[in-house]
């Protein structure tokens, strides 16, 4: 087994004291200080996150649109320049592949971002459907991951850091709309900033060339200490996704999971002619488990992996991901339980070592900013 891979600001990181991690074949901070500290300066102030082990790539060519509309579950062609869409790459099985991002940079370009550990499986593929479904198109495919850095910052206070930053050069922040983007400079260097994320909180994805990854990082770190802004890890931002009722592939997204059961059936745009998957999901059962968010008292919080069971004690479902929630004080959890079990205020039972905690199906997400 090779070595994790190193991110751009990985010497940062270790000279802040961060505690790493193998996450998608990279060695990634899981936190700084604590995880709660990190995830209440979040929901407080700001984070500030190093993501560039995420994968991106680029198509292009004037029937780009028409490719991304075969080759994503949604329809991408449609969209316009400047915005950004959240879309499913579906196996033919209908199952998910991975979750990406997609965004449209101009009539015949679009960004595509997905998760890191899924880069080989996206990248294979994206390859396949162009060799399979653009007979006669016009488009190209390009992993570049490998050129950009990717800095997230999340949180009530981050527009007012990133147009505090020195350095940066970006008109409009203030009139950007959720999924949206805009085009700027840092320090003369090129920087795509888009308003999205991944914690439920307002907030800036910054991608930018290598070479300019570090002293970006610096500039937005010192910038935004007057506002509360603190480097925050993996730890944090998977209890704040979990918060917001955000789903993580490898837990409520596989390929073994279609995107109904994981709530995600508005993603697909099943009118379009054709897009891998299509056949498979007209043909599917509507009897699979279903992805609901639980509540339970106390501290006792189930994990992923532990079974959910009717009031009767019967097993219908397992947990996929379940903490101690830091914003709301109780233990909340995503699993996938029979439909029978799944309506809004169902009494439930999760089996935590053996003991049995009750459980309440509760409407997604367990969180939601209020400005």
């Amino acid at each position: 087994m090779s070595d994790p891979r190193r991110t751009p600001l990985y010497e940062r990181h270790a000279a802040l004291g961060a505690s790493f991690t193998d996450f998608g074949g990279w060695d990634m901070p899981v936190r700084y200080t604590s995880d709660l500290a990190e995830h209440h300066a979040v929901r407080r102030a700001a984070g500030l996150f190093d993501i560039s082990h995420m994968a991106e790539f680029e198509v292009s060519g004037a029937d780009a649109g028409a490719f991304l509309d075969y080759a994503l579950a949604g329809r991408i062609s449609t969209m316009k320049t400047g915005k950004a869409k959240y879309s499913l790459l579906l196996a033919g099985s209908g199952g998910v592949v991975d979750d990406v991002i997609v965004y449209r940079v101009d009539d015949e370009k679009f960004l595509v971002i997905s998760n890191a550990g899924n880069r080989a499986l996206v990248a294979a593929a994206l390859a396949e459907r162009f060799t399979t479904a653009t007979a006669g198109f016009t488009v190209g495919v390009s992993d570049v991951s490998d050129e950009y850095a990717l800095i997230a910052v999340q949180g009530p206070r981050a527009q007012e850091i990133v147009s505090a930053t020195p350095g940066i050069a970006l008109d409009g922040i203030a009139g950007l709309g959720y999924y949206a983007w805009l085009g700027g400079s840092f320090d003369g260097a090129g920087l795509f900033v888009a308003r999205t994320g991944y914690t439920g909180e307002d907030g800036f994805e910054l991608l930018v060339p290598n070479a300019s990854a570090g002293a970006l990082w610096d500039a937005l770190l010192a910038a935004g200490e007057p506002f509360g802004l603190v480097p925050a890890g993996l730890a944090a931002r998977d209890t704040l996704r979990l918060e917001a009722g955000m789903p993580l592939h490898g837990h409520e997204l596989s390929v073994d999971i279609l995107p109904a059961q994981a709530g995600l059936g508005r993603v697909v745009a099943a009118d379009k002619a054709d897009f891998v998957g299509k056949d498979a999901l007209a043909a599917a059962p509507d009897d699979l488990p279903v992805l609901v968010g639980l509540t339970a008292e106390g501290r006792r919080a189930g994990r992923a992996g532990y079974a959910v069971l009717d009031a009767a004690g019967t097993p219908i479902g397992e947990i996929t991901s379940g903490a101690l929630s830091p914003t709301l004080g109780h233990p909340i959890a995503l699993a996938f339980v029979s439909p029978a079990s799944a309506a809004v205020g169902t009494a439930l039972l999760i089996d935590v070592r053996g003991t049995r905690i009750p459980a309440t199906v509760t409407a997604l997400p367990f969180y939601r900013r209020t400005a």
